[in-house]
């Protein structure tokens, strides 16, 4: 049930800040037939868990994590942009893989999507707790990939007990 009523509150709050419409009756109902239209459906394929609400996580994910992914995302366009205007394109493509230390698989799963939406890295695949990672540069490169990005989701999964 906790899953639901986040989950709910999740696509209600969302809604609200992507519609920014707060004080017409008719737009919010039809915006809170569609969450809970989404909520239906969702509980009916049986997707509403841990992974797709991920409760555990709690506030930490969007007041630690998400302000520094976007720095190291501007900072990795910034390094691609460099890279593709150069002269002569230094790129030296490669497959690296890197170790995923995460508890649980929701980290390991964060960690290569946080990985893929860096620019010039790509997650490839992810097998037990190693990600396939195909990189722009060598400068990307393995310790670089996944070294304090790693570390940052570890410190986000709750204690295992």
């Amino acid at each position: 049930m906790k899953y639901t009523l986040t989950l709910s509150a999740a696509l209600a709050a969302n809604w609200l800040l992507w519609s920014g419409y707060f004080n017409h009756p008719f737009l919010l109902g039809v915006g809170a037939v569609s969450c809970i239209f989404c909520v239906y459906i969702a509980r009916r394929m049986k997707i509403v868990d841990d992974e797709g609400a991920p409760v555990q996580l709690g506030i930490r994910p969007f007041t630690r994590y998400a302000p520094w992914l976007i720095k190291e995302i501007v900072v990795a366009n910034l390094d691609v942009t460099r890279i593709l205007l150069a002269r002569k394109m230094p790129i030296q493509r490669c497959v690296v893989e890197v170790d995923a230390p995460q508890k649980t698989e929701l980290g390991r799963v964060i960690l290569a999507n946080s990985i893929t939406l860096t620019p010039g890295t790509v997650a490839i695949n992810l097998h037990g707790s190693q990600i396939t990672v195909h990189a722009l540069s060598l400068a990307d490169a393995e310790e670089d990939i996944a070294g304090e990005m790693s570390d940052r989701i570890c410190d986000l999964e709750p204690p295992q007990s």
